[in-house]
């Protein structure tokens, strides 16, 4: 594949691709593919990455869903329907024609083109590790499967011929013969399903998995697979090949690396952020006043965030990459960098005087509102990027308690957060399985009291945050409040084993936050827990 064009970025509403449709007018007879052959066009390092990108949103909805519903039932099939409409993107997933007679359209072709191309980019992406090639398999299998289903009959006939898969239905006189049998050894409760579906007559060696589950009936060495089961083997048969294709591809990564405009964007693909950029000046949530961060950390912050900010509150102090974690966070939720000044130099002088503040940390803060240095306008740290990169040491604070935090202790937490113990089986059950954002995902269900099936998918700490406060405010944001804050006194040393979360209750108490049900429910829970967070702090950061 050869690439052109600028690298500078370009919005397209829509890209067409018929350019070289009549040399390549054979290789798409159909629109699924078992991708075995290698794109050979022109494309721009734009087109490359934007193709990139959305096939990667697919991925990522086909996770999602396949999570929380059980794959191949109908309101998993719903679900991903809803959320394909949803993107607006990616062609790949779009509904065959009800009118099979009709040519090959232009917008047809660039849709099976597209999906080639991409596949085959996110193919040069999640080779590169054991990890990312199981999760790329698990979830184009996914991909395939769905796509599969939604075929006519006509239509796999056709793409089993053009891939060489030569299963065909067996005749009507022998499936007659066989019907009783067949229908025996089915879990189908409804004989008039099997005797309107056709059966595929196989090799017993290629339906091992069926055979396994005692799905089908064997007769000589044969195994008589109804229509619905099919789908088992065309993915086994895929599955192998894609597994083959990607470790001859991860042997061919290193001739990249000579390329420096692809590989720093192949490698940042398995961590690239898809949502919302929350850098931006202006937010959703308005200006948040300072005298409300300690009831916005108890009823709206991300269990990372509230980690640091009780690290930050107890020990004046945190190390460098918990003020990455926590000051990007704040400026996102709309910290402005005069109140940030005041508020990171209030806590830091508990500890230091101003002088040393001010040489040491100040310039920091300032350049990550791009006040200093090459003057960028940092964004705050995803979810993704902060499971992925700089995990925590003794000491520190920042990090995704899902991902890095001991489950003992994430377990203990939890517990003092009310949340029920359904809950934290529901979620430790998903960090047990590394699903970590599904895992905070779950935490905002449970502790906001959404009602299972209408939660969110948290991509990102300040997503949660605009989230929380637009359900803690009846569904609208924030208001916009003023700037004032009168910072803590200085603790006494003979008060330095108290917890200082009691003295920021009492204070917060005069402070405005959502008047709503559920923010009074959240603070009444959060409350009881401050005893228990700042004891575990410690050892979490151990951990």
């Amino acid at each position: 594949m050869q690439f052109g064009g600028e690298r500078k970025r370009q919005r397209r509403k829509n890209v067409r691709l018929t350019g070289s449709r009549r040399e390549n007018a054979n290789l798409y007879p159909h629109r699924l593919q078992f991708y075995r052959i290698p794109p050979i066009d022109n494309i721009t390092l734009n087109e490359f990455e934007d193709f990139a990108i959305n096939r990667l949103k697919v991925l990522k909805v086909v996770e999602r869903v396949g999570i929380k519903h059980i794959r191949g039932r109908e309101e998993y099939n719903q679900a991903l329907d809803i959320e394909f409409r949803k993107l607006k993107l990616m062609p790949v997933v779009m509904k065959h024609s009800s009118s099979e007679a009709v040519a090959l359209t232009d917008e047809e072709y660039d849709s099976r083109r597209m999906d080639h191309i991409s596949h085959f980019i996110l193919r040069l992406a999640y080779c590169r590790s054991e990890d990312l090639r199981r999760w790329f398999i698990a979830q184009e299998l996914d991909l395939f499967r769905y796509r599969f289903l939604n075929e006519k009959r006509d239509q796999v006939a056709k793409f089993l011929e053009a891939n060489d898969l030569n299963y065909k239905p067996i005749p009507q006189e022998e499936k007659e013969r066989l019907l009783p049998k067949l229908i025996a050894s089915s879990r189908d409760p409804n004989p008039l399903t099997l005797q309107s579906s056709d059966f595929y007559k196989v090799p017993f060696t290629e339906a091992l998995d069926l055979v396994r589950g005692r799905k089908v009936y064997l007769e000589k060495g044969w195994a008589y697979v109804p229509h619905s089961d099919l789908v088992s083997i065309i993915i086994s048969a895929y599955r192998a090949h894609l597994s083959h294709a990607l470790a001859v591809t991860a042997r061919g990564i290193p001739h990249l690396e000579e390329d420096d405009r692809l590989l720093p964007l192949l490698t940042n693909l398995s961590k690239q952020y898809l949502g919302e950029d929350y850098g931006k000046k202006t937010t959703a949530t308005g200006n948040i006043r300072l005298e409300d961060m300690d009831s916005h950390a108890r009823t709206s912050f991300p269990l990372c965030m509230r980690q640091l900010h009780v690290a930050f509150r107890e020990h004046h102090h945190l190390k460098h990459w918990g003020r990455q974690q926590y000051g990007l966070f704040v400026k996102g939720i709309g910290v402005t960098l005069e109140q940030a000044m005041r508020y990171w130099r209030a806590e830091f002088t508990k500890l230091i005087d101003v002088d040393k503040f001010e040489k040491q940390y100040a310039y920091n803060i300032r350049h990550n509102y791009g006040q200093e240095g090459k003057r960028t306008n940092y964004t705050p740290y995803s979810c993704m990027k902060i499971i992925m990169t700089n995990a925590p040491a003794a000491g520190d604070y920042h990090g995704c308690p899902f991902r890095h935090n001991d489950a003992h202790l994430l377990k203990q937490r939890l517990a003092s957060y009310k949340v029920s113990q359904s809950g934290i089986e529901e979620i430790m059950d998903l960090v047990n399985r590394s699903h970590y954002q599904l895992a905070c995902s779950k935490y905002f269900e449970v502790t906001h009291k959404v009602e299972e099936g209408l939660g969110i998918s948290i991509q990102h700490p300040n997503q949660y945050f605009v989230e929380s406060q637009k359900l803690l405010g009846g569904g609208k944001t924030a208001t916009v409040g003023g700037t004032g804050w009168t910072p803590r006194p200085s603790q006494q040393s003979t008060q330095s084993q108290q917890t200082p979360n009691s003295q920021l209750a009492s204070q917060s108490q005069g402070s405005s936050a959502p008047n709503d049900s559920v923010c009074a429910q959240l603070e009444e829970d959060f409350d009881d827990a401050e005893m228990l967070e700042a004891s575990t702090n410690v050892e979490v950061s151990q951990s």
